[in-house]
């Protein structure tokens, strides 16, 4: 789950490529927002996200255990003992929604993660934000322990396009590692989680594409409008248990964002043997 702060002036127009809008001006999160982010995620049927209501199909094998969320799409397992989930991905080339305003800042994130699923006392995670606004398009890498908040890492920059892994790792309740590698360039950047407060239960086991969490600069929460990112694909998507056991997605549950009306589902997710495939629209 990230949280970050509304952009309020322009940004550099003509898709210029600049640095993200959530740099250096994140806050720290209350935890009634995160409580109210997490209880996004909601299990079906529920009344009124019952099938009968929801206008935009869902297709594929998963449909017998989706779920819907105002703010997760993706894959997730649960089990036990979860050590590493890893995924590489293609930076999407992201365009305002149809019917959108450029003026407008859209964004969405793709990561990996290790619980806040069903375990809500921590989440181990990193990922990539890719936003646009007045024609800018910007990418952003962080990292994050709740319940502290998310961190830039620095030292590393993105393209439509490049081929990114993203890779977390548990070394102990408390402690960790968070890397991302951009393959087409040849740099990769590490964090080194220790001591964190919040213990991981280790039994969530995440590929996710995210409308997070954005505070406006009067202190009110929203979700950040979604950015068109066309398909993101966790591929070689897996999760390791400390005991060495290497799991693919398969049998995760799979999570479709869906509109704050309830009945509008806004993504498409497919999983696989080793994908996490999550499409707009």
């Amino acid at each position: 789950m990230k949280f970050t702060t509304a952009l309020v002036t322009g940004l550099l127009s003509a898709s210029t490529v600049v640095a993200a809008p959530g740099t250096a001006m994140r806050r720290k999160r209350a935890d009634a927002a995160i409580a109210a982010s997490r209880a996004g995620v909601l299990k079906a049927p529920k009344p009124f996200i019952a099938a009968t209501n929801i206008t935009a199909a869902v297709h594929g094998p998963e449909n017998k255990h989706v779920s819907y969320s105002t703010n997760w799409a993706g894959g997730v397992l649960e089990g036990t003992g979860f050590k590493t989930v890893t995924g590489t991905f293609t930076i999407p080339k992201v365009t305002v929604p149809s019917g959108g305003s450029s003026r407008t800042l859209y964004s969405a994130s793709a990561w990996v993660g290790i619980d806040g699923y069903s375990c809500s006392s921590a989440i181990l995670q990193t990922g990539v934000d890719f936003s646009i606004q007045n024609g800018a398009v910007t990418y952003d890498a962080w990292y994050e322990w709740y319940p502290d908040y998310a961190y830039d890492f620095t030292g590393i920059s993105f393209s439509a396009g490049d081929s990114v892994t993203t890779t977390v790792t548990v070394s102990s309740k408390s402690g960790g590692v968070a890397t991302i590698k951009n393959n087409s360039k040849g740099t990769s950047v590490t964090h080194t989680f220790t001591g964190q407060t919040g213990a991981l239960c280790q039994t969530d086991a995440e590929w996710i594409v995210e409308d997070f969490t954005q505070i406006s600069s009067s202190g009110q929460e929203s979700l950040v409008p979604l950015v068109n990112f066309g398909t993101v694909t966790f591929t070689g998507a897996s999760a390791t248990t400390s005991s060495g056991t290497k799991i693919g997605p398969a049998s995760a549950d799979v999570i479709d964002l869906i509109a704050a009306n309830g009945k509008t589902v806004l993504t498409d997710v497919t999983v696989g043997s080793s994908t996490v495939s999550v499409v707009y629209g």
